[in-house]
């Protein structure tokens, strides 16, 4: 089966037929829509869609795609995500998916120009790639070289440092979904893919799932071993000339006067720390 057909099936899954006035006989061998009634509700031939799923067709026009976008209930990101597994896709160079991922120059000079922020780099499947100072303070360790989708799923801390665990780790999958469409045999993500489908059935569960979410912002709450529970609002900047890669920002929340202080904490700590280490500069 195709990405474009696993997709479609996955999404059709969720969708129960009573949301499209369906009645449910309780015969169902899956909990969501059929094939056929899917191919009804779109106005297309059950043939045809079948076709899809199986593979044997993979470029439906984007008349199709919206009538399919509007059956299974998919938001813009969704819908952008299928039109771009439906596009035809030239496969890359081996070399290009050997490449190992670089900080971009300009992103480095992003990070030592604001060591008291928590900011971090991250690569399209979520590769920890630079951090700076106060980062450090925030996870309660050096994060560059760890990868935020095994942290989540394989760290036994982590729900301990996440208290919002599920939301965070449903944000996890759906960025790296979004983010790999065009990447899908890239080795870096089948061994990842790989090795989080063997060793956690949450990440099989929701990986199943098909949800694409771009990571772009909002607002998280982590633990930090130095300062305790820090609310905070995150926002990621896309780096310019390295495809996939994020900047992604830490800032308190203004109207929290908690998170207000477990930054200036953070700050501390970390023009603390800057202070010991010149000192012990010969």
């Amino acid at each position: 089966m195709s990405e474009l057909g696993e997709f479609l099936r996955a999404r059709r899954e969720l969708v129960l037929p009573t949301e499209r006035g369906l009645p449910d006989s309780g015969r169902r061998r899956v909990r969501g829509l059929r094939r056929e009634e899917v191919a009804m509700l779109a106005g297309i031939s059950a043939e045809y869609y079948i076709r899809l799923e199986r593979g044997r067709d993979r470029h439906p026009s984007m008349q199709v795609i919206q009538a399919l976008a509007g059956v299974l209930d998919l938001d813009a990101d969704s819908v952008a995500h299928l039109a771009a597994l439906a596009a035809p896709r030239p496969r890359p160079p081996a070399a290009a998916t050997d490449e190992v991922e670089r900080v971009a120059p300009g992103a480095t000079q992003l990070l030592a120009a604001m060591p008291d922020t928590p900011v971090i780099v991250l690569g399209r499947f979520l590769d920890v790639l630079a951090h700076t100072p106060a980062a450090e303070i925030l996870y309660g360790r050096p994060p560059t070289g760890t990868n935020n989708l095994r942290t989540v799923f394989l760290d036994p801390a982590a729900r301990a440092q996440f208290p919002d665990w599920d939301d965070v780790a449903a944000e996890c999958v759906a960025a790296v979904r979004a983010s790999s469409v065009d990447a899908s045999e890239h080795p870096r993500l089948i061994a990842l893919v790989g090795e989080l489908s063997l060793k956690s059935a949450d990440f099989r569960r929701l990986w199943a799932r098909h949800e694409v979410r771009p990571k772009a912002g909002g607002r998280k709450r982590m633990v930090s071993p130095a300062v305790g529970e820090v609310p905070h609002r995150w926002e990621t900047f896309a780096v310019t000339g390295a495809p996939g890669q994020l900047v992604v920002a830490s800032f308190p929340l203004l109207d929290d006067p908690a998170s207000v202080i477990a930054f200036e904490r953070i700050a501390q700590l970390t023009r603390e720390r800057a202070a010991r280490a010149a000192g012990d500069r010969p």
